[in-house]
């Protein structure tokens, strides 16, 4: 496999994972905890690590989601605790729930390793909420958190890579997601109001948008190689199928 290929194939893999600790029931007990509401922890857990930043700063870098959420979700949270303290409480939300579901995985500690080859060879220029993210320390250190932390440090690249890619092809955020799978539903779940444009000339640059994240990704898995990128893909669908139902769903952005 090429570089971009694996980055195409574990893509969609990545996105699932990586975010499958975000809907566990006891994650969203963590923002109650705090004084928040889910809309807030999400948001602030994502961007929370790029500090004390307005809201119009975290909406631009979040890029999908609409303004007028984000504000909603950052400015909410930052009225009750600081963004930093929301980013280490997701931090550790990610490490307990792979612990719990990832640490008894088959061939885990291989299925890390190549993670976090991938995630140390990327290049996070244009990509602050993983550069953000991946600077954060790891407070948990067993195979299953170092996954779970990796594979949520590898879906804030693909999503960075693809904002450039989005943003490279002349679409706004709210067009690309109208352009994507979920159509208006996801557009609806990422905080936009209707009415929307008309989605049928955005699929050919949605469709060129791909083929550029996939390009843009590519140098993180040049990293492992052909043999060992292939193996990569084939522990992630394994992960898959090991969480089952909870990795059904693919998120929005």
């Amino acid at each position: 496999m090429t570089p971009e290929q694996i980055a195409a194939t574990s893509k969609p893999l990545v996105l699932v994972l990586g975010d499958a600790y975000s809907r566990c029931p006891v994650t969203l007990r963590r923002a109650r905890l705090l004084g928040i509401s889910g809309w807030a922890f999400y948001v602030t857990g994502r961007a929370g690590a790029l500090g004390d930043v307005r809201a119009e700063t975290v909406a631009a870098v979040l890029g999908f989601l609409a303004p007028d959420a984000v504000a909603d979700g950052w400015d909410g949270a930052a009225r009750t605790v600081r963004p930093s303290e929301v980013a280490a409480a997701t931090l550790a939300e990610c490490c307990r729930w792979g612990t719990q579901h990832l640490d008894d995985l088959p061939r885990i500690d291989r299925l890390v390793g190549l993670l976090e080859r991938a995630v140390h060879a990327a290049d996070a220029s244009g990509m602050p909420l993983f550069a953000a993210g991946r600077a954060m320390p790891v407070p948990n250190r067993n195979a299953g958190a170092r996954a779970a932390v990796a594979l949520r440090l590898l879906r804030e690249y693909f999503t960075g890579a693809h904002l450039l890619a989005v943003r490279a092809s002349g679409m706004t955020p709210l067009e690309a997601v109208l352009a994507g799978p979920e159509g208006e539903a996801g557009a609806m779940a990422c905080g936009w109001p209707p009415p929307y444009p008309p989605v049928g000339p955005l699929v050919r640059r949605r469709l060129w948008a791909e083929a550029v994240t996939h390009r843009l990704a590519a140098p993180a898995f040049a990293a492992l190689g052909p043999v060992d990128g292939a193996e990569l893909v084939e522990l992630l669908r394994a992960a898959r199928a090991h969480l089952g139902p909870a990795t059904r769903s693919q998120p929005a952005a």
